[in-house]
C-alpha cells in the first residue's frame, strides 16, 4: 500500500527518524541510550556494533562515569547487549571459557594490539580471575544504585537536564577562557611595570654612585626592596583578581541555578499547568494534593521547627550518608549523573540535601591535587572552580541543590571563625564569611559545608583518613553534623548575616549584641549545653576581689557521662603563669545540681582567656586511666579593672573538678559526710564514702601551699569496712590544704603490669588548728 507524503510531515521509524522535506530525505541515528535524535554536534559514533550515543548519554551504564572513544568497553558475556562500560564496570567471561592461548577481544575504541601477544595468552585466564575479583571488590565498596536513564524516577527529564548542563559547560568554558586571557594579559602588564620601575630605579642608583652619592653596598639593599615591594604588589594584584574571579563565578552559578530550577519549576507545573507533584523524588505523580516543594523560592522566615523534631540520630541517613560517602570516593563527569547518583535513594528533600552535604565534606575539596591541564570533560574537570579558586564550598552546594531541584541562597555575613576571640568587633573584613540556607521540609534550614568538615583531629582515632596534608597520615578533617540544619537559634553564636531576614529569628538581633553574645564551639550543642545565666556575656568583668562566675546547665544524660577541664592563660600572648605559679590554680570548677561551675579569682588585672573543654567518657573508660582527649566548648575574656584582694591559689592537686561529684558520677562513691567541695573543720576531719561497686586500693594525698607533700604523708589514713570508706586526717597546722583521693576497680586488669590507680575526687578544705 501506498501512502502520499505532505512535504513538511515527520515521522519516527523502527530505529531510526526520517524527515523528508520536498524530495530530499535526511536521516538521523537514535541515541542507544535515551533513544532520542542524536545531532551531529552532539553525536558519539558509530561504534563497532554501529550505535550511536548523545555526548551527555555516553556514560557507563553501572556507574554513570563519562566515557570516551578510548575509554568505553562493551559487554564481553552477551554480545546483543548493546551497552557501554567504564573498565571497572564491564561485565567479565568465565576464564574457563577461554581457548587456552587465544587474546580476549576487548571490543573498544582504541583497536591497538599489543606486541606480546603470546605472553598475554598465556596469563590471560588468570587475570581476568584477578579482574572479575577486583570488580566484585569494587562493587562492595561502592554500594550506590545503577543508574537509571529513564525519565519516570526524577521530575526533571535526564536528556533535558543533561542538555541544559552542557550548555552551561560552554558558558563556563568561555568564562574560565576569559578568566585565562585576563590572567596573562595582568601579568604580562605587571611583568613590563616592573621591569620599568626596576631600570628607573637602577639608573638612578648608577647616576648617583657616579656622582660618589651613594655606595656600592647600597645595590643590594635597593634590589631587595625593590623584590620586597615587587612580591606585595603582585600579591594585592592577585588577591583583587581571585576576589573578581570568585564574584563573577557566583553570579554564573547564580544565573545557571536558576535556570535548572526552571526545569523542575516547568516539570512540577505539567504541560497543561497543572501540578505534579514529585513525592520526594520517587516520581509518583499527585494532582490536586498540596504541593510537597514550592515552585518558586518562598520568602525568608524563622522555621516552623527545630532540627531535632525532623532527626535526632544521624543513623536515619546511614544509607544516604553510604551512597555519598561512596561515590566521594570514585569519580563522575557530570553533575546531573552526580546528584542522580547520590538521590537514587532519597526519599524527601532533606534526604536529598544530607547527599549533597556529606559528598562535599567527605569530598574534602581543601586537598584535592589537580593535574596542570586538567580536561574539563572528565571528572577532575568536573571541580575545576575549586582548582582554579572560583568556587567555593558554598557556591558548589548551591549548584548542586538547584540539580536537585531544592532552593539554595548564598548568605553572605560574619562568623566567629578562626583566630577570633571572645571581645572582637566585626569592624573590619578580618572575620567575612559565607554560608547557606535551603529549603527543607517546609523551612528554609542553615548549612555550612566548610565548617562541617574542617575540625583536624588525629587519623588514628578513625579508619577514614583524609588528611588536611596529603603527607601528613596522623591529621583528618573530622565531619561536623551541628552545622547542617542548624537551628537559627544556634547558629546566631557564630554566624551573623549582613541581612538580617536571613537570622531566620523571631527577633533579629544587632552587631553589637552579636559580637556579646559568648563564644561557643559546635560541641556545645552536640552536648546539649546552656548557659545557666542567659544573658551571660562573652567579656566577663570581675568584681573588686577578683571573683567572676561562670555556670553551664547540663541535661541528666549529659550529667552523667561529661567530663569537664578547663585553661587559664593572659589574653594577651600564651603566659599561663604569675609570680611562678600557674593561672589554673586560681580557678575552681565544681558540680552544683545539673551545672558545671567555675570560679575564677583573677591575680592581677591584666585580662585574661578561659577555654572550657569537655569530653563524654564512660565510667569504664575512665577507670582504664587512659587519657582523655578534651575538646574545646566555649571561651570567656576575663576583665579584672579594680583588684583589691590578693586571691591565694589553691593548692597544687591533680587537674579537674573540685567536690564529690566526679566520684558517685564515675566511681559508684556515694558521698556520706561531705557533699561539698569545700570543706571547713578542725585539726581532726573525717570523710566517708559508701561503694555501690567494689574498688580496691584508696590512696589519699595532703597538699599545701609552700610546704612539700613529704612531710604530709602520715596525715591521712584510709580504712575500709565492708562497703564503706574511711578516710581520717590529722592536719600539722592551720590553713587551707588539697585533699586528692585515688583508687582503681578491683576488677581491672594490670596496664604495662602495673595496678594504676585513677584520680576520683578532691576537696578544698580549710582547718582550724587550736
Amino acid at each position: 500500500m501506498f501512502m502520499r507524503i505532505h512535504p513538511h510531515r515527520t515521522w519516527r521509524a523502527t530505529g531510526r527518524s526520517a524527515v523528508v522535506s520536498g524530495n530530499r530525505q535526511m536521516v538521523k541515528q537514535l541515541c542507544h541510550r535515551c533513544t532520542k535524535p542524536v545531532y551531529p554536534t552532539d553525536k558519539v559514533g558509530p561504534l563497532k556494533d554501529s550505535t550511536f550515543f548523545h555526548n551527555g548519554c555516553f556514560k557507563c551504564y553501572i556507574c554513570g562515569t563519562r566515557l570516551a572513544l578510548k575509554t568505553y568497553c562493551n559487554n564481553r558475556n552477551n554480545i546483543d547487549d548493546k551497552e557501554v562500560y567504564c573498565n571497572s564496570h564491564v561485565p567479565n567471561p568465565n576464564p574457563h571459557d577461554l581457548p587456552p592461548l587465544q587474546r580476549p577481544n576487548y571490543t573498544n575504541g582504541n583497536d591497538k594490539k599489543s606486541d606480546n601477544n603470546d605472553k598475554f595468552a598465556l596469563n590471560a585466564g588468570l587475570g581476568d580471575m584477578k579482574i572479575a575479583h577486583a570488580i566484585k571488590a569494587t562493587q562492595v565498596t561502592k554500594p550506590y544504585p545503577k543508574i537509571h536513564h529513564d525519565g519516570a524516577k526524577y521530575v526533571v527529564d535526564y536528556d533535558a537536564q543533561t542538555r541544559l548542563e552542557l550548555l552551561h559547560r560552554q558558558v563556563e568554558d568561555d568564562l574560565y577562557k576569559t578568566f585565562d586571557q585576563n590572567r596573562q594579559q595582568e601579568l604580562n602588564h605587571f611583568e613590563q611595570e616592573t621591569k620599568e620601575e626596576w631600570e628607573k630605579a637602577l639608573a638612578e642608583f648608577a647616576r648617583k654612585f657616579e656622582k660618589g652619592q651613594g655606595q656600592k653596598n647600597n645595590k643590594d639593599e635597593l634590589i631587595r626592596q625593590l623584590t620586597i615591594k615587587r612580591e606585595k604588589k603582585l600579591e594585592t594584584i592577585t588577591s583583587k583578581r581571585k576576589e573578581r574571579e570568585r564574584h563573577q563565578t557566583a553570579e554564573l552559578v547564580d544565573r545557571q541555578a536558576k535556570e535548572m530550577l526552571e526545569l523542575f519549576k516547568q516539570a512540577r507545573i505539567g504541560g497543561d499547568g497543572e501540578r505534579i507533584e514529585d513525592d520526594g523524588g520517587y516520581g509518583s505523580e499527585i494532582r490536586g494534593d498540596p504541593p510537597s516543594y514550592p515552585t518558586t523560592p518562598p520568602p525568608p522566615l524563622p522555621p516552623s521547627c527545630s532540627k531535632r523534631h525532623i532527626y535526632t540520630d544521624t543513623s536515619v541517613f546511614e544509607q544516604i550518608d553510604q551512597v555519598a560517602i561512596s561515590v566521594a570516593q570514585s569519580e563522575v563527569a557530570t553533575f546531573t549523573d552526580l546528584i542522580r547518583t547520590l538521590t537514587a535513594g532519597a526519599r524527601s528533600d532533606v534526604d536529598k540535601a544530607r547527599a549533597i552535604y556529606r559528598w562535599i565534606t567527605v569530598k574534602n575539596l581543601n586537598v584535592m591535587v589537580f593535574d596542570n591541564d586538567v580536561d574539563i570533560n572528565t571528572p577532575m574537570g568536573l571541580l575545576r572552580g575549586i582548582k582554579y579558586g572560583t568556587e567555593s564550598y558554598h557556591v558548589l552546594f548551591k549548584r548542586l541543590c538547584a540539580y536537585a531541584g531544592l532552593h539554595c541562597v548564598v548568605i553572605k555575613g560574619y562568623s566567629k571563625s578562626a583566630g577570633y576571640q571572645p571581645g572582637f568587633r566585626f569592624d573590619d573584613s578580618r572575620f567575612r564569611n559565607t554560608w547557606n540556607a535551603v529549603f527543607l521540609d517546609g523551612s528554609w534550614r542553615f548549612v555550612q559545608c566548610n565548617w562541617g568538615a574542617r575540625h583536624i583531629v588525629n587519623a588514628k582515632e578513625s579508619t577514614r583518613q583524609t588528611s588536611q596534608n596529603p603527607k601528613d597520615g596522623n591529621l583528618r578533617y573530622e565531619y561536623d553534623d551541628h552545622y547542617f540544619m542548624t537551628d537559627p537559634e544556634e547558629f546566631v553564636y557564630e554566624f551573623f548575616p549582613a541581612d538580617s531576614e536571613w537570622q531566620l529569628l523571631p527577633r533579629p538581633i544587632t552587631l553589637k549584641q552579636f559580637e556579646n553574645l559568648p563564644f561557643v564551639r559546635s560541641i556545645f550543642f552536640r552536648y546539649g549545653l546552656r548557659f545557666t545565666d542567659s544573658s551571660l556575656p562573652a567579656v566577663i568583668f570581675a568584681d573588686r576581689t577578683g571573683a567572676a562566675t561562670i555556670s553551664i546547665s547540663m541535661s541528666p544524660e549529659a550529667v552523667d557521662n561529661l567530663i569537664f577541664h578547663y585553661n587559664l592563660r593572659f589574653f594577651e600572648g600564651d603566659e599561663t603563669e604569675v609570680n611562678g605559679m600557674h593561672l589554673k590554680r586560681f580557678v575552681m570548677q565544681s558540680m552544683v545540681g545539673d551545672a558545671i561551675v567555675f570560679r575564677v579569682h583573677a591575680p592581677s588585672t591584666r585580662p585574661l582567656l578561659l577555654d572550657i573543654f569537655a569530653n563524654a567518657v564512660s565510667p569504664g573508660h575512665y577507670l582504664t586511666g587512659q587519657p582523655i582527649k578534651f575538646k574545646s566548648v566555649c571561651k570567656f575574656k576575663i576583665i579584672c579593672e579594680n583588684l583589691n584582694v590578693i586571691m591565694v591559689p589553691l593548692p597544687e592537686c591533680a587537674s579537674g573538678e573540685w567536690g564529690p561529684a566526679k566520684a558517685f558520677r564515675l566511681f559508684g562513691l556515694l558521698p556520706l559526710t561531705h557533699e561539698e567541695a569545700i570543706i571547713n573543720c578542725d585539726q581532726y576531719c573525717e570523710i566517708r564514702f559508701r561503694m555501690l561497686k567494689p574498688l580496691v586500693d584508696f590512696v589519699a594525698s595532703l597538699h599545701k601551699n609552700h610546704l612539700d607533700d613529704r612531710h604530709l604523708h602520715r596525715c591521712c589514713t584510709t580504712t575500709i569496712r565492708g562497703d564503706e570508706v574511711i578516710i581520717r586526717i590529722e592536719f600539722p597546722d592551720e590553713g587551707q590544704y588539697g585533699l586528692d583521693i585515688y583508687t582503681r576497680d578491683g576488677a581491672q586488669l594490670p596496664i604495662n603490669g602495673k595496678q594504676l590507680l585513677t584520680h576520683c575526687c578532691k576537696y578544698l578544705i580549710n582547718a582550724r588548728v587550736d
